[in-house]
């Protein structure tokens, strides 16, 4: 006998989770030889999604809830619940019910077979069109840069085995790129290809800025091609303009008198080498905004109430 643990952070998801937690429940009545424990963590929700947690954990144990003291955001918050995590397996499912929970019997299946990562991936999506070209594109564009190879149009759905989850407590980082550091573990993963459907109930919590975050996250924390891109360019803009300098001198030389320098060269040069320096700029502050997380060490999120959990659990 195995056991099982689904994983599944939430944030107002009041009109998902119980909706979730059943079509969970209803999967693994289908499989004989295991049992699950079902781990949600809040990250502090205005709504009724407590409430509702908590009048499934009254009457079913196999749920256990975590509730943080305030929003710890989108990165912090699930990867602490995974670390919580008992089981044999762990699973990460989120809660607006886009990643179908049928698919729980299929990553067991493999995860028998012997693989230690088993992903969903998302060769379709029912969500906006041009929502998934701009992930399909930063997914090609990080891999290009990237120092490994990330799964692509994986949002971190699948099954991950204890062994992963032991060597992901060893990891101390306060702010974890999780897809990353799983393609960084190296183990061979299987992956299940699926087609997302829209969300159907609730709005979504990723915005601009989250998914903005994301990205320079999985950057930052893998590649140094950003920095010595913007060494290079520099040291090319440099010599052209020495180049382009050097042929207004010889012109002005020769046409003394007919050749005017003019002042759009300056504005267009001025606006072109203040906009690279600040691009460049804002990729050196991005580097130096992830040191400075890492060197505070702050927790990943702070619990205010468990429910469910035993002392064996901690």
């Amino acid at each position: 006998m195995y056991k099982i643990s689904i994983v599944t952070p939430c944030y107002n998801e009041e009109d998902n989770v119980e909706e979730l937690y059943r079509q969970v429940k209803e999967v693994f009545k289908t499989i004989d030889d295991c049992v699950y424990e079902h781990i949600f963590i809040d990250n502090d929700s205005k709504d009724r999604t407590v409430a509702i947690l908590k009048g499934l954990a009254a009457i079913d144990q196999n749920v256990k809830i975590i509730v943080n003291s305030r929003n710890f955001g989108h990165i912090r918050s699930p990867y602490h619940a995974l670390l919580q995590a008992q089981g044999d397996a762990v699973i990460l499912l989120v809660a607006d019910l886009q990643d179908p929970p049928s698919m729980i019997k299929d990553f067991i299946v493999k995860w028998k077979e012997g693989y230690k990562v088993v992903l969903g991936v998302k060769n379709q999506s029912k969500e906006s069109p041009a929502m998934f070209a701009i992930r399909k594109m930063y997914y090609n564009f990080i891999n290009r840069v990237s120092e490994i190879e990330l799964t692509k149009n994986n949002t971190g759905f699948g099954l991950y085995d204890k062994k992963i989850i032991e060597i992901l407590r060893q990891v101390d980082d306060p702010y974890p790129y999780f897809r990353g550091l799983i393609s960084d573990i190296g183990f061979e993963s299987y992956k299940i290809k699926y087609v997302q459907p829209v969300r159907k109930r609730g709005i979504t919590k990723n915005n601009f800025y989250t998914l903005y975050d994301i990205a320079m996250l999985g950057i930052t924390n893998h590649s140094k091609v950003p920095l010595r891109l913007a060494a290079m360019i520099g040291f090319l803009m440099s010599a052209l303009s020495l180049i382009v300098a050097l042929g207004y001198f010889i012109a002005k030389l020769i046409y003394w008198n007919s050749f005017s320098m003019g002042t759009a060269p300056l504005i267009i040069g001025l606006f072109l080498f203040s906009s690279v320096q600040l691009f460049f700029i804002g990729i050196i502050g991005e580097y130096i905004g992830s040191i400075h997380t890492q060197v505070l060490k702050r927790p990943l999120v702070v619990e205010k109430e468990r429910i469910n959990f035993t002392s064996c659990d901690d």
